[in-house]
């Protein structure tokens, strides 16, 4: 098969999580069920973060982004395979899997850098509980938000422009559900050493990078539950930082278990299917784990339904008088 450039090529094939046909409908529910969830969940926590002013803080502020980058996150994979399931159709422009690169590329290292603000903010938390207010003042909030918001469109755009740079064989097939950036890199027909390198070099940065951030901070906060003499005090400092714990567990845990379970078996299909927990798993689970044991938010998410409905009653009255 000759190698061609990569903008003459029109099509790429997504093979997907299984080419049974018995098992389409299936997918197709489980899925689209998994979407309305996580978008309705997140949806959810941003308005509970936006209406409650008990809740205008930094965890919280950081909480409302993850909530968002997350929407956004999934949003770039499951409605084109919803689609492609619908249409019986596995076609994926050229042009349609860099966009979708690109922009899984860029929510992915948004919620890197989103986890890794929130663990520095427990770090202030627990460790500057006296100073927590003059540190984290709206001002450092805003500007450490921005800079994640600009550093990750740039990973993204950079690793994009090297795969622009890569030519394709014809009658691509990608063993995914999604353009996955390390398929798209081991399909070229070209040499792609430096790709290669360049990959996983970036991945390393935007990954690796964050997450030993992440490390520090709970290292630091480890250290200062441990000085502190109540059984109680040591429970509720924990307590601030269990739910945030538990996403990075998961995230991290899923993402990372992905690419070594990949690396070993070989298995385009396993990875695939791997792929699925932290691709559409973890934001699913994401506004659970963070409402089901936080009173604030549980608060706040009653106050708004309430008000909600109190509104609906007094809209319907007026609309009744003449």
């Amino acid at each position: 098969m000759e190698p061609s450039n990569g903008t003459q090529i029109s099509d790429f094939l997504l093979l997907g999580l299984s080419e049974a046909p018995e098992l389409q409908p299936v997918l197709f529910g489980l899925f689209l069920s998994i979407y309305l969830i996580t978008v309705l969940g997140n949806l959810l926590i941003i308005l509970a973060v936006c209406s409650d002013s008990h809740l205008h803080t930094p965890m919280y502020f950081f909480l409302s982004n993850l909530s968002l980058a997350d929407i956004c996150f999934t949003s770039t994979t499951i409605p084109k395979m919803l689609v492609n399931i619908q249409t019986q159709s596995k076609v994926i422009t050229y042009a349609g899997c860099i966009t979708q690169m690109y922009f899984f590329l860029f929510f992915a290292g948004l919620d890197d850098f989103i986890l890794t603000l929130m663990a520095y903010d427990r770090y202030v938390a627990i460790c500057h509980p006296l100073q927590y207010m003059v540190i984290m003042n709206s001002r450092l909030c805003g500007l450490l938000v921005l800079v994640s918001y600009v550093t990750s469109p740039l990973y993204s755009l950079l690793q994009t422009l090297m795969v622009l740079q890569l030519s394709f064989c014809e009658d691509l097939e990608i063993p995914h559900f999604f353009c996955e950036f390390h398929h798209m890199v081991q399909l070229a027909c070209s040499d792609n050493f430096v790709e290669n390198i360049m990959m996983y070099f970036g991945l390393g940065m935007m990954c690796g990078g964050p997450f030993v951030g992440i490390l520090y901070s709970y290292s630091k906060i480890v250290s200062s539950i441990r000085a502190i003499p109540s059984a109680q005090g040591k429970y509720k400092a924990f307590s601030t930082c269990a739910s945030h714990l538990s996403v990075v567990s998961l995230f991290y845990g899923t993402s990372i278990g992905v690419y070594l379970s990949s690396a070993g078996t070989h298995s385009s299909q396993s990875s695939a299917t791997a792929s699925v927990m932290y691709t559409v798993v973890t934001p699913m689970l994401n506004p659970f784990i963070y409402s089901l044991r936080n009173r604030d938010i549980k608060g706040a998410l009653r106050r708004s339904v309430g008000m909600a409905g109190i509104k609906g009653p007094i809209v319907l009255g007026l609309k009744k008088c003449p």
